[in-house]
Parts: structure tokens; C-alpha cells; sequence
């Protein structure tokens, strides 16, 4: 799950906010911050993409979520000495601004956030639209109703809707139900001697040596799809109270819980349904339940997974809008994209931009193939932001902060790039997709470049 940036600097190195105007209001402490940042992972990921991960590598599907978690963890550690260093809401742009200093990388690397979110949104319209949807119809075909889906959360956006921390606290306990329903079934299963332990072991990527590594690399990338999200939330360093000490333990005890927790759910659907029933379902974690010996209602889970998924899509595209609206505000994207709606206050022609873009998503993609999109992007993001820790070692700042040990940021580049690269055995489609998205972001980019360029020559012209 992610969530939205603050707005006067979704995306981009410099606050936008107005010389003078007051600052965001410290309100989050400790442990409302460690439940914000495991709400911020928990969602679509491991509801939707744990059955395409039995596919890749099959019984033994708690391989690339483990794989997964070190790699997240390695990843977090940049993160958190950077927003300890920095303790500015910009993120990953922020960083990389800082550390290269070439506003064009710094535009790619804000756009490939905000595409992330769009595939991460569209995944969760696909996965509604599935097997969870189906446990109370399948009249409408799904590609519709994840049409449908979408226009509804565009509609909710366009309206006007605030997240508050103690929402977003609400909606994980209510996420977390579902996932808790999975491993008490689990408990029950082992206890009573159900379940097949032999497929906890069972690695089946149709070959050996190089097509095991990567038929095991491909599934860690698509896994890595359900820890996304502690990335966003250092877009909340300005409203933490004291950011340096609070988010190293926030972010490292968030990465910690929900992996552990995707471990264990893995390691439950392995137990008690075969590879294939789970690869062949969009709502996997349906199909445990339903196998589990337990008495309880699927509809009931279903329900959860469906709001869980929703929640997701919701703050994605929300996230989505407010960083194009705010790189149309900083002038790097055409500044009619900023335009806001009078009597909502909210940024309708953003809004209406990553709406469209992730219609064209749910239209042409499926589960697989957007989560695997959604890795991707981060994962090439992350590669930069680990580099930029070890770039920008020679800034000193005058407060103390946390401080990663440099093995781990070399860790964590070279484990994103490689699950970034073609190794990790993912679709073309994959690829072209978000090529065809960033050649977006850039023609935008390069119209208002072109656009701003022209207007100060004739401003310059004028004065003469």
C-alpha cells in the first residue's frame, strides 16, 4: 500500500510551499508511525500475487517472499538514514536531486514513483475484479468491472477524500483480520495434522542450474510486489515528531512484522493448497480458507480482501495525482496539469491523467504482470536511492542521524538492479509497459521544457 505525498512536495527536491507558511504539524509519534509504515505495506501484494509466485517457483513460495524481505530490508536502511538526514517529504526525488544533481533523473526518478503507483492501483482493480469479486458474482466480466473500479476511486478522489493517520490505523487492524484469519487457519492445520509439509520444499521453475536461478529471481521480484510501500512513507517525515530517532525503528519493526506475517501466510497456503490451484486463482488466499478445515465464512474473507485491495488502489492513485500535481506546480510537467477543481480543492486534471493511464493498464494487463511492473519501477528507484546514500556520505549536516553500514547499501543496489534486470526471468510486456509510461512522463516532460523555454525567450525579447 502506499500512500500520498504531502502535496507542496510530492516528487520533487525543493518544498513548494510559500515563503513564510507555516510548517506541517509534528503529530506522529512512535508508535503510531510503526503502525502507519506496516498499513503503508500491507494491502494488495499478498492478496492478490501469492498464488502467480506459486506459479514461478511452486510449493516452496516462501523463497522469494524471505528473498524479498532481506532485499526490502537492505532498501530501508538507505531509506532510513537518508530521512534522517534529510527529514523532508520529497523522498526519493529528494535524494536523488541531492546527490546528482541532473533535474532530468530527478524527473524520471519522480515519475517512476508515480507510474508504480498507477500499475500498483490497477493490480488491486485486477485483483477485485477476480475470484474475491466472483464469491458474490460473475455476471460482469472482470475487465469491465476493473474499469469500473477505477472510475469509482477516480470519482471518490474528484470528491474529495482525507486520509487522516488514525483512518489509515483503522483500515490495517481491518487488513490485518484477513491476514490473521489465514495463519490461525494455518495454526489449526498444523495442530491437527492436516496439510502437505512436503511442498514446503518443492521448487518447480521448469529447469535447473540457470533457469532455477532465474525462475527463483522472477518470483523474488514479483514477491517483492507486497513490501512496497515503506518507501512512501517518508513523505511523513515533516509531520513526525523527532524524524532521526523515531523512523529507524518505525521502518525496520514495519519491514520486520509485515514480513514476517508474508512468510508465515505463504508458508500456510503452500501447507494446504497445491502450487497450481493457487497459480490458477485471483484470489488465492480465497482458496486457503476454503481448504482449511475451518469453519469460516469465505464470503466474510472475500469481503475483507475486497476492502483491503480497494483501500490500496485508493491511496495509490491518490499518491499518483497529488505527484503530478505537484511536478505541474514545480513546473516540470505542463502547468495545466496542476489545475485544481474550485469547489473540492482537489486536482481533477491529475486526477483524470493517472485515471486514464491506469485504464489503459487494467485494460491491457493482468495480477501478474502489473505487480510485476509495480516491482520494477521501485526496484530501478531503489537502485538509485541505495547509490545515493553512499554519494552523499561526503554531505555532512549538523544533527545526528542514523547511519547504515556502507555494505548494506552496495547490498541493496546490486540486489535491486539484479531484480531490476532481465535475470529476474519477467515478461516483455513487463518491459513495454513501462517503457510506454515513462516515454509518457517524458513527452510531457519535453513538451513543457520546450513550452517554458519559448515563453522566456519572448519574456527576454520584450525586456529588450
Amino acid at each position: 500500500m502506499s500512500t500520498p505525498a504531502t502535496p507542496s512536495t510530492p516528487g520533487t527536491p525543493s518544498p513548494g510551499a510559500p515563503e513564510g507558511s507555516p510548517p506541517l504539524k509534528r503529530a506522529l509519534g512512535p508508535k503510531l508511525l510503526i503502525l502507519f509504515v506496516v498499513g503503508d505495506i500491507l494491502g494488495t501484494g499478498i492478496y492478490a500475487t501469492t498464488g502467480d509466485v506459486a506459479g514461478k517457483v511452486g510449493g516452496a513460495l516462501w523463497l522469494p517472499f524471505a528473498i524479498g524481505f532481506v532485499v526490502a530490508l537492505l532498501t530501508a536502511a538507505s531509506y532510513v538514514e537518508l530521512v534522517g538526514k534529510y527529514p523532508k517529504a520529497a523522498g526519493a526525488a529528494l535524494y536523488t536531486q541531492k546527490a546528482f544533481k541532473v533535474p532530468f533523473l530527478t524527473f524520471v526518478v519522480a515519475f517512476m514513483v508515480m507510474c508504480s503507483g498507477l500499475s500498483s492501483a490497477s493490480a488491486a482493480a485486477r485483483a477485485f475484479s477476480g475470484d474475491y469479486l466472483g464469491e458474490f458474482t460473475d455476471a460482469v466480466p472482470p475487465t469491465l468491472i476493473a474499469i469500473l473500479f477505477i472510475l469509482a476511486l477516480a470519482a471518490i478522489n474528484l470528491r474529495g477524500v482525507s486520509e487522516s493517520v488514525k483512518a489509515n490505523v483503522v483500515l490495517t487492524l481491518v487488513e490485518v483480520s484477513g491476514l490473521a484469519v489465514i495463519l490461525a487457519i494455518g495454526a489449526y492445520a498444523v495442530l491437527s495434522g492436516d496439510g502437505e509439509p512436503s511442498r514446503l520444499t518443492q521448487i518447480e521453475t521448469g529447469g535447473t542450474g540457470y533457469a532455477l536461478l532465474t525462475g527463483v529471481l522472477g518470483a523474488t521480484a514479483l514477491g517483492f510486489f507486497a513490501f512496497v510501500g515503506f518507501e512512501d512513507s517518508v513523505n511523513m517525515a515533516e509531520e513526525t515528531k523527532d524524524p532521526a530517532r523515531n523512523f529507524p525503528r518505525a521502518i525496520f519493526i514495519g519491514v520486520a512484522v509485515t514480513g514476517t506475517i508474508y512468510i508465515l501466510v505463504a508458508l500456510v497456503s503452500s501447507l494446504l493448497v497445491d502450487s497450481r490451484t493457487l497459480a490458477e486463482s485471483s484470489g488465492p488466499l480465497l482458496e486457503v480458507v476454503k481448504a482449511g478445515g475451518v469453519d469460516f465464512p469465505p464470503k466474510l474473507f472475500a469481503l475483507i480482501a475486497l476492502f483491503a485491495v480497494t483501500n490500496s488502489a485508493l491511496i495509490n492513485l491518490m499518491m499518483a495525482s497529488r505527484l503530478c500535481y505537484g511536478m505541474a506546480n514545480e513546473r516540470i510537467l505542463p502547468p495545466a496539469m496542476g489545475k485544481v477543481l474550485a469547489g473540492r480543492r482537489t486536482p481533477w486534471v491529475g486526477i483524470v491523467f493517472v485515471s486514464l493511464l491506469a485504464i489503459g493498464l487494467v485494460s491491457t494487463g493482468e495480477i501478474e504482470g502489473l505487480g510485476d511492473t509495480t516491482s520494477f519501477l521501485l526496484l530501478c528507484v531503489f537502485g538509485v536511492v541505495n547509490i545515493a546514500v553512499l554519494v552523499l556520505r561526503k554531505d555532512r549536516v549538523a544533527h545526528r542521524h542514523f547511519r547504515t553500514p556502507t555494505a548494506l547499501p552496495v547490498l541493496g543496489a546490486l540486489t535491486s538492479l539484479v531484480l531490476a534486470s532481465p535475470l529476474a526471468d519477467r515478461g516483455s510486456d513487463v518491459y513495454v509497459r513501462a517503457g510506454i509510461l515513462l516515454l509518457i512522463g517524458i513527452g510531457l516532460w519535453a513538451v513543457n521544457k520546450a513550452v517554458m523555454t519559448a515563453r522566456e525567450k519572448s519574456g527576454a525579447a520584450a525586456d529588450r
